[in-house]
Order: structure tokens, then sequence, then C-alpha cells
């Protein structure tokens, strides 16, 4: 019975060893394999810029209304704006700028960024979508400003001129979110050198008159 009871906490000791419980890395395993978590807001990311895009090229096709296809493509890129700038950057890259105004009248532009390290090795693929859309889009309506301008079609360069400004808008607010979150954390850096080096001057300030203290009272 010795043996017994001896040899099973060992085999009990020896079967726990080799269990290991990670639940984290189950999760994680589960959201990299996710490369699009969220469908509908990527679709729309890319749906309406698109389509105002495709409007744009062919919409003599479709109607012989200037009026129709102006307000059309207008509206298309308002819904765009709107969804880009409220829904898709604060789900897809998690990044959100606004602006408030104070009680003072004074307005005031906020640009945040969220850090969630585990979720962002999750989203690369909504991420990269969504930075090639923001980009590669303003870049498209300034093709067609330079197009419309040289084959002197200026009834659609106010119209040309609106996709430029809100698409430019979205990418200028977004950019400084990105660069802000940076911008934050290099200043957090600098504030916490800045504050260490002077408590490190003072300490060497305080133990210097006590050493030649120490030396007078020797003499």
């Amino acid at each position: 019975p010795s043996l017994l009871t001896g040899s099973l906490p060992q085999a009990l000791v020896d079967d726990t060893e080799d269990v290991s419980l990670d639940f984290g890395s189950e999760e994680e395993l589960a959201l990299r394999k996710a490369r699009i978590r969220h469908p509908l807001a990527t679709f729309f990311h890319l749906f309406f810029r698109v389509s105002a895009i495709i409007t744009y090229l062919f919409c003599d096709w479709f109607s012989n209304s200037f009026v129709a296809c102006f307000v059309t493509i207008l509206l298309l890129l308002s819904f765009d704006f709107w969804s880009v700038k409220n829904v898709t950057g604060r789900l897809l890259v998690g990044l959100r700028w606004w602006n408030q105004i104070d009680e003072d009248g004074k307005s005031h532009w906020v640009f945040e960024a969220k850090r969630v390290p585990t979720v962002a090795a999750s989203t690369e693929a909504e991420a990269r979508i969504f930075w090639l859309g923001l980009i590669i889009c303003p870049v498209i309506w300034t093709v067609f400003f330079f197009s419309t301008l040289f084959s002197l079609k200026l009834k659609w360069l106010a119209l040309v001129i609106a996709g430029i400004s809100l698409q430019t808008a979205n990418l200028y607010g977004y950019i400084h979110c990105k660069l802000g979150g940076q911008k934050s954390i290099s200043r957090l850096t600098s504030r916490l050198f800045v504050t260490d080096i002077p408590k490190r001057q003072t300490r060497r300030i305080s133990e210097d008159p006590i050493e030649e203290h120490g030396k007078t009272s020797t003499r």
C-alpha cells in the first residue's frame, strides 16, 4: 500500500505537467482565421464610392438627364462620406474623427485611435481594404478632374470637385488619426524622459553637498 500511495501522487503530477489550458491562444487563432470580421461594413466601405465612380463613367448609358446623374452621384458621394466617417473607420481600423464646438463657439477637431493589439492581427485584410479604398478613389477623382478640365466638360467640374473634397476630407481625417496615435506615444515618452532628467539632476545636487560636508567634517 505504501508503494501505491507513493506512486499515485507522482503519477498525478506527471499527468498534470503535460496538460496546458490556454484559452487565449484559441481565441486569437479563431480571430485570425476570420479574415473579414465585418463583411457588411467592408462591403459598404467600397460600395458607395465605387458606385459613384461607375455611375460617373457610364451615366450617359442609363439616362440623358444631367440633373438626374448629378443628383445620383452626389447622393452616393454623401452616403460614402457619412458611412466611412461614422461607421467603417471605427469598425475596420478603430479610428474616428469629428468636429466639436465648445461653449465659447470655437471649433475643435478631434482625432481618436483605438489600440486593441489582440484584434489588430485578425483585421489585417480589413485594414488593407480600408486604406486602399480610402487612397485610390480620391486619386481616381483627381484624374476625372483633369479629364473634365482638358475635355472642356465644365458642367461636370463642380461634381468632380465635390467628389475630391468629400473623399479627401475622410483621407485627411484618418491620416491624422493614424499619425496622432504615434505622436501621442512619442510625446508621452519625451515627457517621461524630460521629467526623469531633472530627478536625476536633483539627486546628484542633493548628494554633492553631503559628500563635501563629509569631507569638511573629516578635516
